[in-house]
């Protein structure tokens, strides 16, 4: 076989990438209990609108929807979503949007146009593993910032914002892994920080309308304007097959340059796609389909927390989600989650170490538990089991070694 030259960026070691394909071929088996994606529910999928839609939209605007279009977007739908922000305090119009080929590729654009090699950006500790994949093609200096039950390590974020990175990329809400949401005075300090810098904060925002109470939370948005870079996505809320998600930039010459590389990459994200989308929230109620899911994740969230309780080890330590779809656990330093997981595979239960999730961090002892994709029964089940294996695992651990 030939050997060619590739670029530097294609064979860049993916520590993310590695560990992850290394998870999805130990999660390929028979009568797997998985907590270890971040799967929506499919019994949350509005099949049978969907194809309603689908239908018609072939019949009024079949032409127009299998044509080119622009890179923007579909603007009937950029105009839903620029009120969905208008109903939550946030003045997005839709002239400020591009509809994007899910968030995953936002992060694609802003990156290509925001980084150049090692420039310094700041994440949070730990982080939504694909992002930093998506960061790593491009080279930058990432600082990784604490959180806490507060939100995030203000005193670490000063500091690092010392260093005047070109961005902050944040979950402030349901985080990805965590479950953990930034509270209102974390978020206010934050903006008035980020304030006194030209550091961009971008703020990705999947879970936002997934959350399990009436809490609601102080939009960062208002506070800092076109400093802020807002992303979104439909893949969490109606289906993430669609592959249709956004970036809200009020910044004119950002937006420009992001549209500009979203022209290069693919023209325009899938027409049809969008006005399927934009059809079926018309004909539908948004907030009744998010009632539904909310009500299914909230139940799987507390039946899982419940069961922690009753199997874990009181010393292995949990996030409690108010939203989102992930939960965060601390194991005895002892015990690290790959060691873990390693055990809890060969018992057909599937779970997320947390080593992807940091960027320098390993042998970390802390996983991601996805609550979203079993019934209630089978969290049980295999929360049982994973409470069985931390126990056994502790117990090991702690005998003492024969000569």
């Amino acid at each position: 076989m030939k050997t060619f030259n590739y670029s530097t960026r294609s064979t860049r070691p993916d520590f993310q990438g590695d560990f992850l394909d290394m998870m999805l071929q130990a999660t390929n088996k028979p009568n797997l209990i998985s907590f270890a994606g971040g799967l929506p529910n499919p019994i949350s999928f509005p099949t049978q609108e969907m194809a309603a839609a689908t239908q018609k939209v072939l019949d009024q605007h079949g032409t127009i929807a299998m044509q080119y279009s622009i890179p923007e977007g579909y603007l009937p739908l950029r105009q839903f979503i620029a009120h969905q922000y208008l109903k939550q305090g946030i003045d997005i119009s839709a002239n400020d949007i591009i509809i994007t080929n899910g968030s995953q590729q936002a992060l694609d654009i802003l990156s290509a146009v925001l980084i150049d090699e090692g420039d310094k950006i700041l994440i949070e500790k730990p982080s939504y593993l694909a992002a930093l994949q998506v960061f790593h093609l491009y080279n930058p200096k990432i600082n990784s910032v604490t959180l806490n039950h507060h939100g995030i390590d203000l005193q670490e974020l000063t500091a690092y914002l010392e260093q005047k990175p070109k961005f902050f990329y944040a979950i402030p809400t349901f985080q990805n892994p965590t479950g953990l949401t930034y509270d209102n005075e974390t978020r206010i300090a934050l903006a008035n920080l980020l304030k006194k810098t030209n550091t961009i904060f971008i703020e990705d925002n999947p879970y936002g309308d997934l959350r399990f109470n009436d809490e609601t939370f102080l939009p960062i948005y208002p506070l800092l304007k076109d400093q802020t870079i807002l992303l979104g996505t439909f893949s969490k809320t109606v289906s993430p097959g669609m592959r249709i998600g956004w970036i809200a930039c009020s910044n004119s010459y950002l937006k420009q340059k992001l549209l500009a590389y979203k022209q290069i990459v693919d023209l325009h994200t899938n027409i049809f796609g969008q006005m399927v989308l934009h059809q079926y929230l018309c004909d539908n109620s948004l907030e009744q389909h998010l009632e539904k899911i909310k009500k299914l994740y909230k139940e799987q969230a507390e039946q899982m927390i419940t069961s922690i309780q009753k199997y874990f080890p009181a010393e292995v330590k949990h996030t409690i989600p108010q939203g989102g779809m992930f939960l965060w656990v601390t194991l005895p330093q002892k015990l690290t989650a790959v060691a873990l997981a390693n055990e809890a595979i060969k018992h057909d239960i599937a779970i997320a170490a947390g080593d992807p999730f940091y960027e320098e961090e390993r042998n970390v002892s802390t996983l991601r538990l996805n609550y979203t994709n079993c019934d209630l029964k089978t969290i049980d089940q295999g929360i049982k089991i994973l409470g069985q294996i931390i126990k056994l695992s502790l117990i090991h651990i702690s005998e003492p070694t024969r000569p």
